[in-house]
């Protein structure tokens, strides 16, 4: 056999066993979605109520996939939560949306994730009567860990972009009300949030930087 023609066997053979075992690599994926139970993890934090969720997430070659949402898993864990609306903003570096809440019966529970990018999310329980009022929880979201924080009614939300850009979104339980809009300041020495970029650098609304202090708002009881 001439060294062309052993050439051509060898390339043929190669490359049949390249396919075969992509064929391969695609079955076993396949077949860890369809015979495994796709749960995500519903981590507790410090705060009664507030939830860190981990997707489960399939990769291979083409990409990736994974539930972002399951009613019957969220209520086994969570509870009974009817989301009624759900937003999308974006954003760039330094960008600071917060501290925001809806007051009275307008008030609001959040199902939040970052669909691009990197945030700090944070969640303020400002709810009186509870033993961890004016304590916050800190969690980063990114487009990369695809981890999702569940923030219960009687809380104030806020978030600052990390990355260059940020597209960050979110469900609702009560649809937008502007009457009823709250807010409290970011900087609040009070609440001692730990934003992770010098403050200098932060970008926020007129309307954020005249929020009144946690001890000025009108909060849950």
């Amino acid at each position: 056999m001439r060294m062309t023609e052993l050439y051509l066997h060898v390339h043929f053979y190669v490359n049949l066993l390249k396919n075969l075992l992509a064929c391969r690599r695609k079955y076993v994926t396949l077949q860890s979605f369809n015979q495994k139970t796709v749960k995500m993890e519903y981590l507790k934090t410090d705060i009664e109520g507030v939830y860190i969720i981990e997707p489960r997430v399939f990769k291979d070659s083409r990409g990736y996939f994974m539930e972002t949402w399951k009613q019957a898993e969220f209520e086994a864990h969570v509870g009974k939560v009817n989301f009624v609306q759900e937003n999308e903003s974006q954003s760039t570096y330094g960008v600071l949306r917060g501290l925001h809440y809806q007051k009275g019966d307008a008030s609001q529970a959040k199902l939040v994730r970052v669909v691009k990018g990197t945030v700090i999310d944070v969640a303020v329980d400002i709810r009186r009567s509870s033993p961890t009022f004016g304590k916050s929880i800190s969690v980063e979201l990114s487009g990369d860990n695809k981890r999702q924080l569940f923030i219960p009614r009687g809380f104030a939300h806020g978030f600052l972009v990390l990355s260059q850009e940020a597209i960050f979104t979110y469900k609702v339980d009560n649809p937008y009300a502007p009457q009823a809009e709250g807010s409290i300041r970011f900087d609040d020495p009070q609440l001692a949030i730990k934003w992770p970029i010098d403050m200098s650098k932060v970008e926020t609304s007129d309307k954020d930087m005249r929020a009144p202090l946690l001890a000025d708002a009108e909060l849950f009881d």
